[in-house]
């Protein structure tokens, strides 16, 4: 495993998956979900065939649906026991190959990659800044490459910035712990604090008034299964970094990425960037190198 890579933070996000391996979120709230991350996605123009990557593709949930709308799709993901139940989940998608490897090791020719993306990953990296350009490398030149990186809450008032720092001294704190009190606090926190904070914005939402800093309104429609998978992938993650938006950009920006775009809505923040032709004047994209 290189350097760039937290191996507690990828032990646990393969129990994550083995535990929660979305076998039971429907198939409408799994295809809604996946647009709203894809929202800005440009798929009508990837060449004919294209052949593009899922970094930390985990359970391999995005990958079912991306692999309908490409030739090739290759997944990859540091944790054998997350690859185990992608492979399950892709069983019906000939045209997925995947790949045990993480953003400085994975197994593609650099400038080869007609897309790629890497959805809630790269933000569990040691230096999320690396793992962007080693993505960047991968592409051809005009390539989009989608990410989404945790917000640092800059769209949201003071206070709720201030009740994320409470909640975020109660995850390092679990995060810390053995899986199964991990596993155990997790799910108490999804059926007390999730579930009716979610339904609690739902029912603000239908009064007419806006549920934009609401906490967790983002899960208003969402099921409580999705909550419960997310309720442990936030308190069971040892590492976790969060950007603002311009934070974001420039690190895009450093990383050869040029047109970039923000998704306006929530996840925050999705963000969309093409691979420029030159990094400088006569210098092709540097290889990423582990």
């Amino acid at each position: 495993m290189d350097a760039n890579c937290d191996a507690k933070t990828v032990s646990g996000f393969g129990r994550e998956w083995s535990r929660f391996d979305q076998s039971a979120l429907s198939a409408d709230e799994s295809r809604e979900v996946f647009e709203r991350y894809f929202s800005l996605f440009p798929w009508e123009a990837l060449p004919p065939g294209a052949a593009g990557f899922d970094l930390g593709c985990g359970s391999g949930r995005w990958a079912r649906l991306a692999a309908e709308k490409v030739g090739f799709l290759h997944c990859i993901d540091p944790s054998a026991k997350a690859l185990v139940v992608a492979r399950r989940n892709l069983a019906e998608a000939p045209n997925c190959a995947l790949h045990l490897g993480s953003a400085a090791g994975m197994p593609l020719a650099d400038n080869s990659m007609d897309f790629g993306y890497s959805l809630g990953v790269l933000h569990h990296l040691p230096d999320t800044e690396a793992g962007i350009r080693c993505c960047a490398a991968k592409l051809k030149a005009g390539a989009p490459l989608l990410l989404y990186l945790y917000y640092a809450f800059d769209n949201q008032p003071a206070w709720y910035r201030l009740a994320w720092r409470v909640t975020d001294l109660l995850r390092r704190l679990i995060a810390r712990t053995p899986f199964a009190v991990k596993y155990v606090a997790s799910q108490a926190f999804a059926l007390c604090v999730y579930w009716p904070l979610a339904r609690a914005a739902r029912l603000v939402e239908r009064w007419g008034k806006s549920v934009h800093s609401f906490p967790l309104a983002g899960y208003r429609h969402r099921s409580f299964y999705t909550m419960r998978t997310d309720a442990l992938d936030r308190f069971g993650t040892r590492l976790e970094r969060r950007f603002t938006r311009s934070q974001i950009q420039s690190m895009m920006e450093r990383a050869g990425l040029e047109r970039i775009c923000f998704r306006e809505a929530a996840p925050f923040w999705c963000a969309l960037g093409y691979k420029k032709s030159l990094i400088a004047e006569g210098t092709r994209t540097s290889t990423c190198v582990e």
